[in-house]
């Protein structure tokens, strides 16, 4: 069945009290995490900071999330999911409503931000990896539910910057940190009330203590290689076209344009992603990740449109064109992985494809400064642009990758991925680990928590 045509199964409504919650919540934290940027950059050159130490505060969340997601991981596999992501956001609710008490009282030490964020980063590596296993067993069907989800946070990209930055002119800084700890709270919530159905027998993992778990994670990520070959394939994205994209796209629309065309072709992307989603719910490709892969050929128009200097019209309309292949492949990725991973492993293995994503996207930040002093700035993005499609290239060149079969749910009831965890596998339909067996757990008890 090609890219573009639906498969004949049996549609499901993803709907339900418990979903509809969790939506909340993902839309919600995400309004809040994209106004802190605003306030943050805001609020430390109001205090005589400078640029330098905007991309420190960040930088300290960054690594702290990406340094312990994979523990995170870990950890949403041996205890309650739910209560984890609940444990993360009291915790940002807090720090937020730190960082506001500080802003509001022009109380602004550098040293004490960094902190709050790197503890930010900390709670966001608890939270994450459970989001994975939590929407497959709240919702029948899949890819559905992760398109509303990325429309929600789509939307909420766009609305967060520009809420906050009222918010910077009605009040202050501290009013969008004290906004942002409120979004924390409402999506804590959200996840207090979610009762999340019990896992079938077989589904939870069998702990033999945080280190073997921990190693187990990696084996069972090495095994298929559909998943690592996308991740090592997106480390070339990362350093040769994300990285630089969005410095230096800012840096030249801004120097040509001005900031009112770069607005404008942000909101563009942002808009490109909610109509990615949108698409994402309505095709249901057999072979996902080929599709996402055809998809994602639209991520070469923007940086190209802009290293090209075609104008704003075309700039913002690559930026869409963009946005849209990006938030498709996304839907497509984050189906394939919560539905061909064995759930007793698939908060570890969620874990390690977050951080093998990020590892990459700082040295191609890094190194875009460098090369546009050496070759140009547009030089740099064009050759961004045409690495993405290098990429897509190779990621339709893996059997592995672009023979991946969609699993269906059985019948109506909440997707389980595969069966468990010892005959669910990407095997089971054609995926890598046909040939690839999985290890037998050993006979030890498991530590089952309320998950």
């Amino acid at each position: 069945m090609g890219p573009g045509k639906r498969s004949g199964t049996p549609r499901h409504s993803i709907w339900s009290r418990d979903f509809g919650l969790f939506f909340a919540a993902r839309a919600v934290a995400k309004l809040g995490d994209t106004m802190l940027p605003v306030a943050l950059a805001a609020g430390l050159l109001e205090h005589g900071h400078g640029a330098g130490a905007v991309g420190l505060a960040m930088a300290a969340t960054t690594v702290c999330f990406a340094g312990l997601v994979i523990f995170g991981g870990v950890f949403a596999d041996r205890f309650s999911t739910r209560l984890l992501m609940i444990g993360a956001d009291a915790v940002r609710l807090v720090t937020q409503a730190l960082a506001a008490v500080f802003f509001f009282t022009g109380h602004v030490v550098l040293w004490q931000i960094c902190v709050i964020g790197a503890v930010n980063g900390a709670a966001a590596a608890l939270f994450q990896p459970g989001v994975a296993s939590t929407v497959p067993r709240l919702a029948a069907d899949v890819q559905k539910a992760n398109g509303a989800i990325r429309v929600a946070e789509s939307t909420a990209s766009l609305a967060g910057p520009a809420a906050a930055g009222v918010l910077v002119g009605l009040a202050s800084p501290g009013a969008v940190f004290a906004a942002h700890a409120g979004t924390y709270a409402l999506s804590a919530l959200c996840l207090v009330l979610l009762r999340l159905p019990p896992a079938l027998p077989g589904s939870l993992p069998q702990s033999e203590g945080f280190r073997a778990d921990l190693v187990q994670g990696w084996r069972e990520f090495r095994a298929r290689t559909w998943l690592w070959g996308v991740i090592a394939i997106f480390g070339v994205l990362m350093i040769t076209t994300s990285g630089p994209t969005v410095p230096l796209v800012a840096t030249l629309v801004v120097q040509e344009h001005g900031s009112g065309a770069y607005g404008l072709v942000n909101s563009a992307l942002g808009a490109g992603t909610v109509v990615g989603g949108l698409i994402a719910l309505r095709l249901r490709p057999r072979r996902m990740l080929r599709a996402g892969s055809l998809a994602l050929f639209g991520y070469c128009a923007f940086p190209t449109a802009v290293g090209a200097q075609l104008g704003v019209p075309l700039m913002a309309l690559g930026a869409a064109v963009a946005g849209a292949g990006i938030s498709f492949w996304g839907v497509m990725w984050a189906t394939s992985v919560q539905t061909q991973v064995p759930p007793d492993v698939l908060n570890r293995i969620h874990a390690y494809d977050v951080a093998g994503s990020l590892a990459m996207l700082p040295v191609g930040q890094a190194l875009a400064g460098p090369a546009a002093s050496a070759f140009g700035a547009e030089r740099v993005l064009i050759t961004g642009g045409v690495m993405a499609g290098v990429v897509c290239l190779a990621l339709l060149s893996v059997p592995a990758i672009r023979g991946l079969v969609r699993v269906e749910p059985a019948h109506g009831g909440p997707s389980t991925g595969v069966t468990g965890p010892s005959t669910g596998s990407a095997g089971a339909t054609g995926g890598p680990a046909a040939t690839t067996p999985r290890p037998r757990p050993r006979p030890t008890s498991a530590r089952r928590g309320s998950r």
